[in-house]
């Protein structure tokens, strides 16, 4: 028998802060033991889904009370719903094009560093023998990253979602990751126009137009973010209709590739982020490379305790995440107002 097949699972293997079940399976049923095998390409988790036959997706998914016929099954119920929410986020998460890195910690507290390179530091200039080369300074942030947490309450009693299909439930936590998803878009774009409490909001510079964005204006964007790269721009709405609306946007191969796979590029070569709920008459452009750091507190959690006992009456999905400025030339902010 695999050893798969022998580990009990229990509501102990969900650890505080955000750790999931896959972590602790992992330990006891390493995946790089099935390579060569016919569960090669699956991880601990999902070999305990083919463990207990229980099918999470397509025309044959199982119901919902499939995870309860067992203990150790039921205990695989809030993993399956981190992953389904996970899923949600994935598809609609802006945030690879927004970030320079990823911080998970353990715990509340963090303390981001930084460092502000002089001009004379940025020309790397070329130096003589025996002489100092120049210095660039690293220190720690004064004031720790504001985490916020993010998150749907699940109100739905055991009875009455037990003989429905894991399919068209998994839609429904998808749709709450896609929340999720959207309020930390909300919540990077504040940090990255107002700072993170350090002093280090985005430099704002106007310009002055009809009421539509010009490619003129996207050209002092642009310049403005230099020595910095522009390759990421965040807009509301109107402004990411303008965009789309420029005679360069129509004609170049910007448009080609909007036209051809619906993803947004500017004719500057900058990916565009469609933000709804930015304010109107502010443009973003940053280089993502160095301008943003996302901090985790954790992965997404859910309160397993209600979910294996079947008292899924009111249950938490929630994700602990703030932001902190890296470096502070890299994100600007262009405010477009009538002339």
């Amino acid at each position: 028998m695999a050893a798969y097949e022998n580990i009990t699972i229990e509501k102990g293997m969900y650890q505080p802060g955000g750790y999931g079940l896959t972590e602790a399976l992992e330990k006891l049923d390493p995946s790089e033991n099935y390579k060569g095998t016919p569960l090669e390409g699956l991880d601990a988790f999902q070999r305990q889904l083919k463990r207990f036959d229980i099918k999470v997706s397509g025309p044959g998914s199982d119901r919902i009370d499939k995870f309860f016929q067992r203990a150790s099954s039921s205990a695989l119920f809030p993993e399956y719903i981190s992953r389904a929410v996970r899923t949600g986020m994935t598809q609609t998460d802006v945030l690879d094009d927004l970030v320079a890195s990823k911080t998970v910690i353990e715990g509340m507290d963090y303390r981001s560093i930084v460092s502000v390179p002089t001009d004379a530091a940025l020309e790397l200039r070329q130096t003589s023998e025996n002489s100092l080369l120049p210095e660039t300074n690293v220190y720690l942030q004064e004031n720790l990253v504001h985490l916020k947490k993010r998150g749907r309450m699940l109100c739905a009693s055991y009875e009455a979602i037990r003989f429905q299909k894991l399919d068209i439930f998994t839609v429904m936590l998808k749709q709450i990751g896609a929340y999720i998803s959207k309020m930390l878009l909300s919540d990077a774009i504040t940090v990255i126009t107002n700072g993170d409490g350090n002093g280090n909001a985005a430099a704002a510079h106007n310009v002055e137009t009809s009421g539509t964005l010009s490619y003129s204006d996207l050209v002092s964007l642009w310049s403005y973010l230099s020595p910095f790269s522009l390759n990421t721009i965040i807009a509301p709405t109107n402004h990411v209709m303008d965009m789309l609306n420029m005679t360069e946007m129509k004609d170049s191969f910007a448009g080609q590739n909007f036209h051809s796979t619906g993803k947004m590029i500017t004719p500057l070569g900058a990916k565009l982020i469609h933000a709804p709920t930015m304010t109107s008459g502010k443009v973003i452009g940053l280089d993502k490379n160095y301008a943003l750091e996302l901090v985790m507190a954790g992965d997404v959690m859910t309160e397993y305790d209600k979910l294996i006992d079947k008292q899924l009456n009111r249950a938490t999905i929630s994700a602990i995440v703030g932001f902190s400025k890296i470096f502070t030339g890299a994100s600007t902010v262009l405010t477009v107002s009538s002339t």
